[in-house]
């Protein structure tokens, strides 16, 4: 097959690959525990619900403008009011299949063939393969050993003329880590003073915890909208648990956005109108669901460190948002691949290797789960790693010996 070679060079997303072989198993009729898992377990608001009933009993499911419905983009308008304190224009905002699909076409707008994109580890896996896909090049800045936030030297270091954004994920998928306000207001200092775009990947903005707020970027500079260099991408996937409806947005300066909606009307033409009415529902209707989940992930969370910490040499620093926990496995084994894998044959765990967010001898390890499977999958996880727990360990309806 005479495959470009271009798409021959993009890596099958570890995420997907994992839970390939995790439902397979499960299929199978295998206890399995899936600590790796992207989506809160909660129920779709009621409004989003209804909202897309309506629609659809109207049986007027047809186009809609590219850029998104208008009632939808206000929505936005008045979420971005409400949470970043900055009132922007129906053509600053641009809805599309995704928060994913949003990134790409900001990317696709902005990088030129050999433009660099900066961005620190631990990274959203998709980040490297999206910038290679419109023909740039990532450049990962790593942070010191023991820490998720980079340095600024570091980052600084890692621009040059021709990098054309920054990309910045905060609260962190996968590390859980919510980047400081000095970082963020320094960055976007940096980034207006050498005309380069700085992309918020803010889709967990809310789900943070311990009195934590996660920072806006549009707080640090006073330039308007039209003017500025922050893009933000957010959507309804992770804080209302609406993952399969795959509504996201980006909010950013006019002529960027103009760009973006070009390059959509030519790939997906637009969003999906049924789902964009489930979205507009969910932004206008009862939020009480959203600081629900937030305590429910804060406790699971207290949980999830808990447990790790009766695991010898595994480190662990304490996730302040999002739902995932990226724990340092190396006093076991450096190899995150090989771990994950190990505990998926050997305990029925599933687990995300470290080494595709850039972290390797890290396991990224999900909360969103119940309790009861928070702490089966450690107490699995520790008995596979540490000689000194118990030999012999029930998985489901099976006495395990470890043998190994």
């Amino acid at each position: 097959m005479r495959i470009g070679t271009l798409a021959r060079t993009i890596a099958e997303s570890p995420t997907l690959a994992l839970n390939d072989k995790a439902n397979q198993l499960k299929a199978q009729g295998e206890a399995l525990i899936h600590l790796g898992s992207g989506e809160p377990k909660s129920m779709a608001p009621i409004d989003a619900i209804l909202a897309a009933s309506a629609k659809l009993v109207s049986a007027d499911v047809k186009y809609t403008p590219t850029a998104g419905i208008l009632p939808l983009r206000k929505a936005v308008i008045a979420y971005t009011e409400q949470h970043y304190g900055r009132t922007v224009s129906p053509k600053n905002v641009m809805v599309a299949a995704g928060a994913k699909p949003a990134l790409y076409a900001a990317l696709a707008a902005m990088v030129d063939p050999g433009d660099e994109v900066v961005f620190p580890a631990p990274y959203w896996v998709s980040y490297p393969e999206m910038v290679r896909m419109v023909g740039g090049r990532p450049v990962v800045v790593a942070p010191p050993d023991g820490a998720f936030e980079p340095l600024r030297g570091d980052l600084e270091a890692a621009i040059t003329d021709r990098t054309k954004a920054v990309i910045l994920n905060s609260p962190n998928n996968p590390s859980g880590a919510v980047y400081s306000r000095d970082l963020i207001a320094w960055l976007v200092e940096l980034c207006e003073r050498r005309d380069i775009f700085l992309i918020m990947d803010d889709i967990y903005h809310q789900l943070v915890f311990d009195g934590c707020t996660a920072p806006s970027a549009f707080a640090f500079t006073d330039r308007p909208i039209d003017e500025s260099r922050v893009i933000v991408i957010n959507g309804v996937s992770k804080v209302y648990a609406m993952t399969g409806f795959r509504i996201g947005w980006a909010v950013g300066a006019r002529e960027v956005i103009e760009v973006m909606t070009n390059i959509q009307a030519q790939s997906t033409s637009c969003p999906s109108a049924l789902l964009q009415a489930a979205a507009l529902g969910a932004l206008q209707g009862d939020q009480s669901g959203v600081e629900s989940l937030r305590l429910t992930l804060m406790t699971h969370r207290d949980v999830l460190v808990r447990e790790l910490a009766a695991i010898p040499g595994v480190r662990v620093t304490v996730p302040k948002g999002t739902f995932y926990c990226l724990p340092d496995f190396r006093a076991y084994d450096g190899d995150s691949m090989r771990l994950s894998g190990f505990l998926l044959d050997r305990a029925l765990v599933a687990t995300v290797p470290g080494k595709d967010f850039g972290m390797e001898g890290h396991l990224r390890i999900s909360y969103c789960g119940s309790v009861r499977e928070i702490v089966e999958g450690v107490r699995r996880i520790r008995w596979a790693l540490d000689p000194d727990s118990p030999r012999d360990i029930h998985i489901g309806d099976r006495l395990c010996t470890r043998d190994w």
